[in-house]
């Protein structure tokens, strides 16, 4: 693609990747490299790194902060993330809840939340799925009942990503139990400070809390934290999670890791005088991965055509949700056939903080397994890929 550039736009990949090289942490990028996982503090340092230097958020309104890159200078910006291994801005607020605030948003609430978006001064999380209320969304029970100037919140959210650390919560609630499901629910902003919010850890199989439960018993929200319309909030709803399935698609990730892929394979013996990479099947697995996520790539370029624009993502946030997701998840088992059985030993202090970077294995290959595991939900969140397939088949195949 790179031919179809121009020489402004290859100047700007230039400045971008100067960028890299000389502000992105160095002991965070060995963290990456290393498989270490990145603590709050890391996101956060790094994000206001970005805020400096005017590049947190590429796709906001240049009214609220954005860069007013045309889309191919954002496709050069998230792929020199990418291939560097330089974190995005944690999604929840940047990518998430933001676009909700300016599109929807009144304007108090755009000139109160939106400025501490932007500087990384405020963690946000997410609250939709539900115990009972995952892929059928709609179906929650998180009540929120209006008594004068606030809403008083009970129930509880589940797989909240992160929100330990987290300052505010975005969450969807029923504010109506007599109308249909999708048209009495509300959106709702909350401070993670007020009283009667509480907090169940939920261990994942690296024995980390990842995720959680979030408790809400008679929580009081200021009314003033209604985000548009009461009772419209499935179409806020539905915007967020368009929004959420284009970024899940990790084209950049996916190419670094196809990369970093290629060169562990040429190292690993195949038995036969040659190394795995020269492996005709192994070759052949690894050239339709590739297929695919060159495919995925020209995909998400169209859709970031449209968003530079002032659109927001359609049904073709489905469809890179599903190959987005799918690739990954080919790209772990490609990796699982490279580090064999080296990828069996589970050693959890290798992925904290103060690890210095030996692993079990040839090129790290005892993080193979987990990573392998955790990716096994990337085709669940987001809106299961059953749901989007749905989707598709009704907005853009009209059955």
């Amino acid at each position: 693609m790179n031919a179809d550039f121009t020489a402004e736009e290859l100047a700007f990949r230039d400045e971008v990747r100067e960028f890299l090289e000389s502000e992105f942490p160095k002991d965070i990028r060995q963290k990456v490299d290393n498989g270490i996982r990145l603590e709050k503090d890391d996101y956060v340092r790094w994000q206001k790194i970005l805020y400096k230097k005017g590049w947190a958020a590429p796709n906001w309104p240049e009214e609220y902060g954005g860069t007013g890159w045309n889309h191919t200078q954002k496709y050069i910006f998230a792929m020199e993330m990418g291939l560097m291994g330089a974190p995005e801005p944690v999604a929840f607020g940047m990518k998430m809840v933001a676009p909700v605030i300016y599109s929807f948003g009144n304007e108090e609430q755009k000139k109160r939340f939106l400025p501490d978006i932007l500087a990384s001064n405020v963690w946000w999380c997410q609250g939709y799925s539900e115990p009972n209320a995952g892929s059928d969304l709609a179906s929650l029970k998180t009540t929120a009942v209006r008594e004068g100037d606030e809403y008083v919140v009970n129930g509880t959210k589940t797989w909240t990503t992160l929100a330990q650390y987290a300052d505010w919560i975005f969450c969807l609630v029923r504010t109506d139990n007599t109308v249909k499901k999708q048209e009495g629910i509300s959106f709702l902003l909350i401070d993670m400070k007020t009283p009667g919010i509480s907090l169940s850890p939920i261990y994942l199989i690296d024995g980390e809390p990842e995720v959680n439960e979030v408790h809400f018993d008679n929580v009081r929200v200021p009314a003033e934290n209604l985000i548009g319309e009461e009772n419209k909030g499935w179409t806020y709803a539905k915007m967020l999670l368009t929004h959420e399935r284009t970024n899940i698609a990790q084209v950049p990730a996916s190419k670094r890791r196809l990369r970093d892929l290629k060169e562990l394979a040429a190292t690993v013996p195949d038995g036969f005088g040659g190394s795995l990479a020269d492996d005709p099947v192994f070759a052949s697995k690894l050239a339709e991965v590739e297929i695919e996520v060159l495919a995925l790539e020209y995909s998400e370029l169209r859709t970031l055509s449209a968003v530079s624009v002032g659109k927001a993502p359609g049904p073709e946030s489905s469809i890179l949700k599903i190959v987005g997701t799918e690739a990954s998840q080919k790209i772990d088992e490609l990796y699982m056939e490279v580090a064999g059985y080296h990828c069996m030993p589970h050693v959890p202090e290798q992925f904290r903080e103060g690890s210095d970077g030996e692993h079990v294995g040839p090129g790290g290959a005892a993080t193979t397994a987990n990573t392998y595991f955790n990716n096994r939900k990337k085709s669940i969140y987001g809106g299961s890929n059953e749901i989007q397939k749905n989707i598709i088949a009704k907005a853009v195949l009209g059955l």
